[in-house]
């Protein structure tokens, strides 16, 4: 193998530039030329394709985003787009491709490779820390940060002003954002897409707080909750506590943006090592992920169909701590 591609796909994620920079310096320290894939599968369709040198990628592993950019592509999900992307690839001789992403991007690798047979390894790119074969993604640990600082600046106003909040965070499929923030920003509640029925048991939290003369609280709740997003729970918990003032604050796309934290550099760093060796040593088909603190390769089909939900025993804590 002498030339490979890399690319980042779905939504961005910070960490993915870190991605890149380790797959780039590890395949050049192998003698390998790598090209840069932009716009993700619908750059790979167009042809927007790049040799990256070693300085292409110096002074990126701090930056948020994505210097290959990223989109989402209706025309890969067609036998034409995908022969047009494979034609692209050929153009350049590439032998191999590192695709960063999420549950998508692995499935429309899944399905190139049986029509293709292109050799792919995966690179956990998500800040919603929802595939299954690794213990964390890139980008999951600076999304959790970002909403705990902003939730803590919440808090100063909701003590203020006798307020209960209601914090909506990202989280369409996977409460694992919910629940890392929660417990982290010291939530009074947290609602999320695994738990269900969890608007009465709120309520029930919430009343032992004002009994105990408890001033504020927020609420943590991710998007996907069964029960609505946090618009529309405030409206349902609105009527049991008159004595608050009750606010809504959706953080947002926020959470998708700034400088990556050391955890997730060094573990996009550490993915994209590997993915390059993984490549290299013939696998294919699977994502490079770290369990336990140990390089791990997954296959994509196991990462798209097998759930991954968060740990009972952090489930359990949520509940334990929000009595405070």
């Amino acid at each position: 193998m002498k030339r490979i591609a890399v690319f980042t796909s779905g939504g961005d994620a910070p960490g993915m530039n870190a991605g890149v920079r380790a797959v780039v310096r590890s395949a050049s320290a192998q003698g390998l030329h790598v090209y840069g894939i932009y716009r993700g599968y619908q750059g790979m369709i167009e042809g927007e394709i790049k040799r990256l040198e070693r300085e292409d990628v110096k002074n990126i592993i701090h930056r948020g985003g994505t210097i290959l950019k990223t989109a989402r592509s209706m025309e890969f999900m067609t036998p034409e787009g995908r022969k047009k992307a494979y034609d692209s690839l050929m153009a350049h001789d590439i032998e191999g491709v590192i695709s960063i992403g999420g549950n998508g991007t692995f499935t429309g690798a899944n399905i190139f490779y049986d029509e293709y047979k292109v050799p792919f390894v995966g690179m956990p790119g998500t800040i919603d820390n929802d595939l299954y074969g690794t213990d964390f993604t890139i980008g999951f640990d600076t999304a959790i940060n970002t909403a705990i600082d902003a939730i803590d600046k919440i808090r100063d106003t909701a003590d203020s002003h006798n307020r209960l909040f209601f914090i909506e965070v990202m989280g369409r499929h996977s409460g694992y954002i919910g629940l890392y923030t929660g417990i982290g920003s010291g939530a009074s509640g947290i609602l999320i897409p695994e738990k269900s029925n969890d608007t009465e048991s709120l309520i029930k939290t919430l009343k032992k707080g004002v009994q105990r003369k408890k001033l504020f609280s927020l609420v943590v709740v991710a998007e996907g909750d069964e029960t609505g997003g946090a618009i529309e729970i405030a409206k349902r918990v609105k009527d049991e506590f008159p004595q608050f003032e009750t606010k809504v604050t959706i953080i947002g796309h926020l959470q998708r943006g700034g400088s990556p934290t050391c955890n997730d550099r060094i573990l996009a760093s550490r993915l994209g090592h590997a993915a390059v060796e993984g490549l290299v040593a013939g696998k294919k088909n699977v994502m490079a992920g770290i369990v336990n603190n140990k390089l791990k390769f997954t296959t994509f089909k196991e990462c798209i169909t097998k759930a991954k939900v968060p740990h009972k025993d952090l489930l359990d804590l949520s509940e334990i701590l929000a009595l405070g």
